[in-house]
C-alpha cells in the first residue's frame, strides 16, 4: 500500500467515462429526457448527500425525498389521471438505476410508493391514497420476511385473528427497510392454518397498517438493525404485539386471502428487476470511478490504466455491465407487455447482481490499497452491490424458480 508522489493530472486531460443511454428498439424522445434529468439529479443532488451521510450511517434527509416527489419519482408506475407519471416497468427500473449509481437506498426508497399500500377496497380512498402515493406523502415499508420465513414466504407465522371489525397481529418480522420513517407498513400475515388438502400459503393475507412518520402504533416494537451497508434508511425487527388492524385494511378485499400469496410473488417479479437494474447502476458506478482512478494514479512512470492486465480488467467489467443492463431491459419491456416473466426475473436478478457483487469487487481490486479504505467511493459500492444478492430472493431461490421451470420439480426442494 505503499503511495509515490507523483504529479495530479489535470482533470481536463482525463476521458471521462461513456454515458449510458437508451438503445432502439427501446429508445423514444421521452426515455431520453428522463433518462437524462435522473443522472443529473443522481450526480447533482444525490451524490453529495450519499458521500456525506453513508460513512456515519445516516437516512435519507427529508429535504431529498421531497426533491425526488417533485421530479414524480415516486409515481413512475401511478397512472396519470392520479397525478403520477404513469410510465411502465421500463422506465422504473432506467430512473433506478441512474439514482443507484449514485446510492442504493434512494433507489430503493421509490420502490416504498408506486401505489404500494393503496389496494383497498374502498374506491374513493384507494384513488386517494393513490394521489398520495405519487406525491411522496405514502412512502411505506414492506414486512414480508421473519425469522423463520425469508426465502419460504409460504412459511409466514405472523398472525392476524378477527375481533369484531379489526384484526388483532401477533407475531415478528425482520428486515422491514424505513419501518419507523414509513407513513405505512404493508404486512404479509396468516389469517388461517392451510386445511390438509391446501398450498402452504394457504391462509396468508396482506394488511396496511397505517401510522404516523418517525414513529410506531401501540401494539408494534421495533429494533434497528445494524447493518455493513445499505444506508440510508434504517432496517428494522418489528414485534407485534396486540396491535389492531381495521379489516377495511386488508389489501384486495376480505375475500382476497386466497391471493395474497399470488400478489406477493407477482409484486416480487418487478422488485427483482429492480433490483437487477440497483445492480447495473452500482456495478456502473465502480466501473465509472476505476475509469477516472486508472488515468489519475500513476505507478512506474505511468498512469495505471496503461497496463494491459488492468485494461484488460477494465473491459471485462464494462462489458458485463453492459450485458446485464441489456437483459433487464429486455425483461422490463416484457413485464410492460403484460407477459408472464417469472423465471426472466429471476434469470436477470440472479445475474445482474452475481455480476455487481463480482464487478465491484474488482473495482476495488483496480483501486489497490486505496480500495479498501473509506476514502474512495467503490468500498461503498461493493458494501450495497453484495446484498443485492441476497434481498428480493437469494440468488439460490433464483437458481431454483429457474430450475423448476426448466426441469420437474424436486421433492428435495
Amino acid at each position: 500500500m505503499t503511495e509515490t508522489s507523483a504529479p495530479s493530472p489535470d482533470p481536463a486531460d482525463l476521458m471521462p467515462p461513456p454515458i449510458p443511454v437508451v438503445p432502439p428498439p427501446y429508445h423514444s424522445p421521452e426515455r431520453e429526457r428522463l433518462q437524462a434529468q435522473a443522472r443529473r439529479f443522481a450526480a447533482e443532488r444525490v451524490l453529495p448527500v450519499a458521500n456525506e451521510l453513508d460513512p456515519v450511517k445516516g437516512e435519507i434527509p427529508r429535504w431529498l425525498l421531497e426533491e425526488m416527489a417533485a421530479e414524480g419519482y415516486f409515481g413512475i408506475t401511478v397512472p396519470t389521471e392520479h397525478g403520477g407519471l404513469g410510465l411502465g416497468a421500463f422506465e422504473y427500473c432506467m430512473v433506478a438505476e441512474e439514482l443507484a449509481r449514485a446510492w442504493m437506498s434512494v433507489a430503493s426508497i421509490i420502490a416504498r410508493a408506486q401505489g404500494a399500500g393503496t389496494g383497498v377496497a374502498d374506491e374513493a380512498r384507494r384513488h386517494e391514497l393513490l394521489r398520495r402515493s405519487a406525491r411522496g406523502e405514502w412512502i411505506g415499508a414492506i414486512a414480508l420476511s421473519e425469522p423463520d420465513a425469508g426465502s419460504d414466504l409460504a412459511g409466514v407465522a405472523t398472525r392476524a385473528e378477527r375481533d369484531g371489525d379489526a384484526f388483532v397481529l401477533t407475531g415478528r418480522k425482520r428486515w422491514t427497510g424505513n419501518a419507523k420513517a414509513a407513513d405505512f407498513i404493508q404486512v404479509l400475515v396468516r389469517t388461517a392454518d392451510p386445511g390438509p388438502d391446501e398450498r402452504r400459503s394457504a391462509g396468508l393475507a396482506t394488511l396496511l397498517v397505517e401510522k404516523q412518520r418517525d414513529s410506531f402504533p401501540e401494539g408494534l416494537t421495533g429494533r434497528p438493525i445494524d447493518k455493513i451497508g445499505y444506508h440510508g434508511f434504517v432496517t428494522w425487527d418489528l414485534e407485534f404485539d396486540g396491535l389492531r388492524v381495521p379489516v377495511a385494511n386488508q389489501l384486495g378485499g376480505e375475500n382476497a386471502d386466497e391471493g395474497a400469496f399470488a400478489s406477493t410473488q407477482q409484486w416480487l417479479n418487478i422488485a427483482r428487476v429492480h433490483t437487477a437494474a440497483r445492480a447495473v447502476g452500482l456495478a456502473r458506478a465502480a466501473v465509472e470511478d476505476s475509469i477516472v482512478y486508472l488515468q489519475e494514479r500513476r505507478q512506474f512512470e505511468h498512469p495505471i490504466g496503461d497496463f494491459q492486465a488492468v485494461r484488460f480488467k477494465l473491459a471485462t467489467m464494462a462489458a458485463r455491465v453492459e450485458q446485464a443492463r441489456a437483459f433487464y431491459q429486455h425483461v422490463a419491456h416484457l413485464i410492460d407487455l403484460g407477459q408472464p416473466c417469472e423465471r426472466e426475473a429471476a434469470m436477470v436478478k440472479l445475474l445482474a447482481t452475481e455480476m455487481a457483487a463480482e464487478v465491484t469487487g474488482d473495482g476495488i481490486q483496480l483501486h489497490g490499497g486505496n480500495g479498501y479504505t473509506t476514502e474512495h467511493r467503490v468500498e461503498r459500492h461493493w458494501r450495497d452491490a453484495r446484498l443485492t444478492t441476497i434481498f428480493e430472493g437469494t440468488s439460490e431461490i433464483q437458481m431454483k424458480i429457474v430450475a423448476d421451470r426448466l426441469l420437474p420439480r424436486s421433492p428435495l426442494g
